[in-house]
């Protein structure tokens, strides 16, 4: 490619509303171009990239035995009202309607269609297992969009659905896509880590989430120091304490806190360790309030809690509800002497703890020294519904629990038998019974993966693209064109020895002066840049860098075509 003949428009100013690394950069580069909130134009160097990625996911999806198709971005009503979803998934999914008014929606996934299609395709176990896959573009309407691609509402995606007579073969082609995802990630070049994940909207039995490691990265993830366990901190969880509950050492004593209201107020007022405080999160299902207690150093995972107490709609509690059951204000709140009939679900720690402070249900006033079995009666339920921290126990012992932050790119489900049940999908197995079949549900976020190797691969400069990714492999930059066509046909001769031997390089024959022009190409990414001027060929010489290293290296011409990365 010769760049007179490209579209390249690069930006030296950081566009104000570009908050995070990879957005920035993309601006810059000239990646990408904003049509509204969360709606992104790819120019032809963008595309570029994207297409990169594309085409690993496509080989290895193809390699792990999958078979590709294309099912609509539009959707009928019907098909979500089937499974429950038209209303379930919420505020997200773009809901149109045609001319005779009947309603659609922009597809955020397609379990529904292709269980549809399957019902319909697929009559006989002879047909099983099979996993169809697509490259699709989705949309997903953000509340709040943000971070260019990496929170998008339009986004391109691989999604994948298999089909399956049993769970040993459901299970069987889940490990098979955990390792086709792997090599997809490790051919990108990305540092990445498999975690365990909830299964969330999707629904299912397991999942896991694939996460590219980032400083940036919206998600936390834990792993264990000493064995393989990890999982985001939705799923993670902490080895329980062994010890024993202490005995009441303390007498129950109501303080005066007429303005404290947190843990961490109680705990400077009283002069205690944060740990000794509880704190209580109330909250509404349906009629029913429940009071969550939590360590006051700790913060409550409400996906745990959810699944602890098979709540499927809940709410926090207003004032109102407060005052109801506990006959207090926020701020003063306990499961002391509440009003009326609540639901106590104490954490693991705090079924543990003894003499500890908590709230009165009397606005201006705390209890210490409340003491289980005591002062009240023992927890009712007890779960774990916390986060966990840096420096817990890891849950098999590996160790000691840390936390980094990461970037989801893709998510494997096993989904089970719910979409195939909803929507009465069947097969006759070999003695002729009808038998509904088990599914597996895998995607990747394909734009997504270009802005989190932009955030794990870049300096001051720009983006460090790993070569499977990059645009071009090489840049040839001819410098001083002007006095002569010496250097000009040098570097034609070059780039045409370049493309015979299928390297992808790019002549930036723009005429730019050496500044920006070495600026550009720093800028976009490219990870070898050969420098062609006078002087050099004058000696014989080619002025070589890649990009991740800081020095320049002058090679003869055969060095150099040794020494080119492919």
């Amino acid at each position: 490619m010769r760049l007179s003949q490209f579209h390249l428009a690069t930006v030296k100013e950081t566009p104000a509303d570009a908050e995070i690394v990879s957005h920035q950069l993309m601006l810059r580069a000239g990646m990408l171009r904003k049509l509204a909130a969360g709606i992104y134009t790819w120019t032809p160097l963008g595309l570029r990239i994207l297409r990169k990625v594309e085409a690993v996911v496509r080989e290895e999806m193809e390699r792990s035995g999958a078979i590709e198709m294309l099912m609509p971005s539009i959707q009928p009503r019907e098909l979500w009202e089937e499974t429950g979803r038209w209303k379930k998934f919420g505020g997200q999914l773009l809901k149109l309607q045609d001319r005779k008014k009947q309603f659609f929606c922009y597809g955020p996934t397609h379990e529904e269609v292709i269980t549809d299609f399957a019902r319909n395709e697929l009559k006989s176990y002879r047909q099983l297992p099979v996993n169809f896959f697509q490259i699709q573009t989705k949309f997903r309407d953000e509340i709040r969009p943000r971070f260019g691609v990496m929170r998008a509402r339009e986004f391109l995606m691989k999604d994948a659905y298999s089909f399956h007579l049993d769970q040993e073969c459901l299970a069987r082609e889940y490990r098979n896509m955990f390792a086709t995802y792997t090599r997809i990630f490790t051919r990108l070049g990305l540092r990445f880590r498999a975690v365990k994940a909830d299964t969330g909207a999707i629904g299912g039995q397991a999942s896991y989430e694939f996460h590219v490691l980032a400083d940036s990265g919206e998600d936390a993830i834990v792993f264990a120091s000493e064995s393989d366990y990890a999982a985001n901190i939705e799923m993670a969880q902490a080895k329980p304490s062994n010890a024993l509950r202490e005995s009441p050492t303390e007498p129950l004593y109501k303080q005066p806190t007429p303005t404290q209201k947190t843990c961490e107020a109680i705990a400077e007022l009283l002069n205690l360790p944060l740990c000794k405080t509880v704190k209580s999160i109330a909250l509404m299902s349906g009629s029913e309030f429940i009071l969550a207690l939590l360590r006051g150093d700790h913060t409550l995972n409400e996906i745990k809690l959810a699944r602890r107490l098979n709540l499927t709609e809940y709410r926090m509690a207003n004032e109102e509800d407060i005052d109801h059951y506990l006959g207090t204000t926020p701020g003063f709140i306990g499961p002391l002497s509440p009003h009326r009939p609540i639901r106590v679900v104490a954490d693991l720690e705090v079924a543990n703890m003894a003499n500890f402070v908590v709230g009165a249900n009397q606005t201006g006033f705390h209890y210490s020294g409340v003491n289980w079995g005591r002062d009240l009666p023992e927890p009712e339920q007890i779960a774990d519904i916390r986060n966990v921290v840096a420096g817990d126990l890891a849950p098999d012992g590996g160790g000691y629990l840390s936390i980094i932050r990461g970037i989801e790119v893709g998510h494997i489900f096993q989904l089970g038998s719910q979409y195939a049940e909803s929507m009465h999908a069947v097969v006759t197995d070999d003695q002729g019974h009808a038998r509904t079949p088990l599914m597996g549900c895998y995607g990747i976020g394909i734009s997504r993966i270009v802005a989190a190797a932009i955030e794990q691969n870049h300096d001051a400069a720009g983006i460090i693209w790993p070569t499977s990714m990059a645009p071009w492999s090489v840049a040839i930059c001819p410098i001083n064109t002007q006095h002569g066509t010496k250097v000009q046909d040098a570097a034609e001769s070059l780039y045409q020895d370049l493309q015979n031997r299928n390297i992808e390089v790019v002549l930036d024959n723009r005429g730019l002066r050496p500044g920006p022009m070495f600026s550009d190409m720093e800028l976009i990414g490219i990870p070898q840049r050969i420098v062609v001027s006078e002087r050099g060929l004058k000696q014989g010489l080619y002025e070589y860098r890649a990009r991740h290293r800081p020095d320049n290296e002058y090679l003869d011409y055969t060095t150099l075509l040794e020494r080119i990365q492919t």
